[in-house]
């Protein structure tokens, strides 16, 4: 009882304790400004929305300024595509010929499972990341994002995020991580021949943890920068596509990587210690499939409606029409595609001995529906419009003409007795790259090829316009898309 009485004690004061260190910090910190607010002077300088930044490399490090922050997502993006692309290669090379000439087997897992988590982790959510920080703000007339700070830790926990993933390659006695990046289940559990065994895997698995809480983060200030930020005139009317998409991507990463990071710290505690969560003899390993991709098959949209949404501005703008079926392309494709794309995970696990009555009430291709919508509105706004093939717009028609292709094999694969052939082929690959990835590389390439100058925004105030930060700007004049 006496116990029970202080560890109670002990808890309500550890309590007051938080509550007084974060009533302190609000007093004493502007978060949204380098300058501390503690008093005198210093509280004077709380009208100034941003201080004068510092020089060098120390800019770099401590900016919580939207655009600093865009460009190092974007640095880091490249960097990690580097990476994810010398493995591709050396894998391709690897299969010039039948025998191992160039990778032992270990490696070359190795690889695989190095390539595939750096693609969607490390490049694909950053590279959209990026976009976004440096955009949003510009395009909906805000000063900033929500929480500057928060945007700050969400990218400076993704480079420790990739080390640890490929720790396994640098750290002398480590070998990498050869789950392939599904992890599945009972392989990366570490049953098998051994090799699943080493801390490298766990090491990836920390990684990943860090890099889906930065995604979480970032979701979160982007909705509430979103919501609370806008301009006076900026209205949910008139609010552009690109701005429309990544509130949806948002929202489908708030309730989809916590999935995944629930998932990790389950597969964490089977490796060691002893839990059975995913184990054959315990939760079993459709359990871990049907957590992953409950979130997987929403993370395959997060990656694309953003490009979506850049699509839909450059259109128009290089076919001097205004889109076509503008409230159809929000309502009726982003939001669906946000909303369907939790209700398809089992698309993934037709081959896995599933209950058939469940993989039937799964073979549905509702999710093809609002991509077509978006698919025929491009066409319909490129036709018969006075077209100039620029850069941007030669981007955009690649990937629309991909993403057919993509949609396409795709609703083949939503059947059940086509994919009992097609699933764990080339099909399947081909279907992800054309439909996903086959606009990722050139998507930042649209964005920076457009070559317009930014204007101020309507209606905003010649002080916020005047201040040192360059805020309330909005995104190049394009034509109306309503």
């Amino acid at each position: 009882m006496a116990i029970a009485t202080s560890q109670l004690l002990l808890t309500v004061l550890m309590g007051l304790l938080l509550l007084g260190v974060g009533w302190w910090l609000t007093r004493i910190e502007n978060w949204r400004s380098y300058t501390p607010a503690g008093g005198g002077a210093q509280r004077r300088e709380r009208e100034r929305r941003h201080a004068k930044k510092p020089g060098g490399l120390v800019r770099w490090l401590t900016t919580v300024d939207h655009k600093d922050i865009g460009l190092l997502y974007g640095v880091f993006a490249v960097l990690a595509f580097a990476w994810g692309g010398i493995a591709v290669l050396l894998m391709r090379s690897e299969l010039t010929t039948p025998p191992a000439d160039l990778l032992e087997a270990t490696t070359y897992n190795a690889l695989l499972t190095s390539h595939g988590v750096t693609m969607l982790f490390l490049f694909g959510t950053p590279i959209l990341a990026a976009i976004t920080n440096y955009a949003i703000p510009l395009l909906i007339g805000a000063d900033d994002m929500a929480f500057p700070r928060i945007n700050a830790i969400a990218f400076w926990l993704l480079p420790p995020g990739a080390l640890l993933i490929w720790a396994g390659f640098f750290v002398p006695g480590l070998q990498g991580a050869q789950t392939t990046w599904t992890m599945y289940t009972p392989l990366s559990v570490g049953v098998g021949n051994g090799t699943q065994a080493g801390a490298g895997v766990d090491l990836m698995l920390l990684g990943l943890h860090l890099t889906g809480v930065s995604a979480t983060m970032g979701a979160i200030n982007f909705i509430a920068t979103i919501f609370t930020e806008r301009a006076e005139d900026v209205t949910w009317a008139n609010l552009d596509l690109y701005s429309w998409t990544a509130l949806v991507q948002s929202g489908q990463i708030l309730f989809a990587f916590p999935l995944l990071g629930s998932a990790l710290v389950m597969l964490l505690l089977d490796r060691n210690f002893g839990t059975t969560f995913f184990t054959v003899e315990g939760g079993g390993p459709l359990l871990y499939q049907h957590i992953f991709w409950f979130f997987g098959h929403p993370e395959v949209y997060t990656l694309v409606l953003p490009p979506m949404g850049l699509i839909s501005l450059i259109i128009p703008k290089f076919s001097a029409r205004k889109l076509f079926g503008f409230e159809f392309v929000v309502f009726y494709s982003t939001l669906a595609l946000g909303v369907l794309s939790f209700g398809v995970w089992a698309h993934h696990m037709f081959s896995t001995g599933i209950d058939p009555r469940i993989r039937a009430s799964f073979m549905a291709i509702s999710i093809a529906i609002p991509s077509a919508v978006k698919t025929f509105n491009w066409i319909t706004t490129m036709w018969g419009g006075s077209l100039r093939l620029t850069a941007p717009m030669c981007f955009c028609v690649g990937f629309v003409a991909n993403f057919i292709i993509g949609g396409v094999t795709g609703v083949f694969e939503a059947a059940i007795p086509v994919d009992m052939v097609l699933h764990d082929t080339y099909h399947v690959v081909a279907h992800s790259t054309t439909s996903s990835w086959a606009g990722s590389p050139s998507r930042s390439s649209r964005r920076s090829t457009t070559g317009s100058r930014c204007t101020p925004a309507a209606g905003t105030s010649a002080r916020s316009r005047s201040g040192t930060s360059g805020s309330r700007w909005s995104a190049p004049s394009l034509p109306s898309s309503r």
